[in-house]
């Protein structure tokens, strides 16, 4: 072998072996793990399993875990002593953060009555398979409420209060897992506003109530005036018996009064009339 070839041979070893190293560096660079500067955390308190609406909570419902400072959560707890013993005004999932918005007050309890908000009402109806929308009116669903009064063969069915939510169905607060499922209750429980509690109320003793459920997204209030038997049979409407107001007693007129009687006109005097010479005159003559 002569020297050009022992040249030749090294050099090619040398490329060789660099381009083998050069590989091997950049594949271990491209897999080492980006350095991240370390982050501040603070404890903050999150649920450990979902928690339906209405749970006490436990020390075993809740734990601590790091949560980063520069990203605060409103309303956070960061120690679990803060949050034990107060209900879930709002379902929560597993690794929840607990904030002061889904929890009632302190010693205000669990349950249904710390979830009804200020200046409102729960009020429950009795409701069977038909009424309840057959099972699919459950927590957290909208309706109307329907009310149908008779009165002899005339009848009347008209929305009483319309989007209208429920707390309840049956005895569940919380809304079925797969959100689509039926809930079986023979009362439903609804929120509403004091005067349209007094209107399902009177409407439940006047008449028979039926629910009908709502989009969630239709917001729009119903203002019908109600359906009566007579349109749904094509009849023409019943005629309307006039209100006769009870007739007044006419006001006695004032009595006529009389002008005042004049008094009567002085006696004419008498008149002797005179002649002397030239001159005519009148004089009076006075009676005795």
């Amino acid at each position: 072998m002569n020297r050009d070839t022992r040249t030749l041979i090294v050099v090619l070893v040398a490329v060789l072996t660099g381009g083998a190293a050069a590989y091997a560096v950049r594949q271990y660079v491209r897999n080492m793990p980006a350095q991240q500067p370390p982050v501040p955390t603070m404890n903050v308190v999150v649920t450990t399993r979902p928690l339906p609406v209405g749970t006490r909570i436990a020390a075993a419902d809740v734990k601590l875990v790091p949560w980063p400072q520069n990203a605060p959560l409103a309303g956070s707890f960061n120690t679990v002593e803060n949050v034990l013993n107060r209900g879930i005004t709002s379902a929560l999932e597993m690794n929840d953060p607990v904030t002061a918005a889904k929890l009632a007050p302190i010693e205000a309890g669990a349950g249904l009555s710390p979830t009804i908000p200020e200046g409102m009402r729960a009020i429950s109806v009795q409701v069977n398979e038909v009424i309840g929308v057959a099972g699919f009116v459950t927590p957290g669903t909208r309706v109307d409420v329907m009310a149908t009064f008779r009165r002899g063969t005339d009848g009347l069915t008209r929305v009483v209060v319309s989007n209208v939510q429920v707390l309840t169905a049956g005895t569940k607060l919380e809304q079925d897992q797969n959100k689509t499922g039926a809930i079986p209750s023979s009362v439903v429980t609804l929120l509403l506003t004091p005067p349209d509690a007094e209107k399902v109320v009177l409407a439940a003793h006047e008449g028979q109530l039926m629910l009908a459920l709502r989009n969630p997204l239709d917001v729009q209030s119903n203002d019908s005036e109600g359906t009566r038997t007579a349109e749904v049979f094509g009849l023409p409407p019943a005629p309307v018996k006039p209100v006769v107001a009870a007739s007044a007693r006419p006001a006695p007129k004032p009595a006529a009064v009389a002008p005042p009687t004049p008094p009567p006109a002085p006696p004419k005097p008498y008149t002797v009339e005179t002649i002397r010479g030239a001159k005519r005159a009148e004089e009076q003559v006075r009676e005795p």
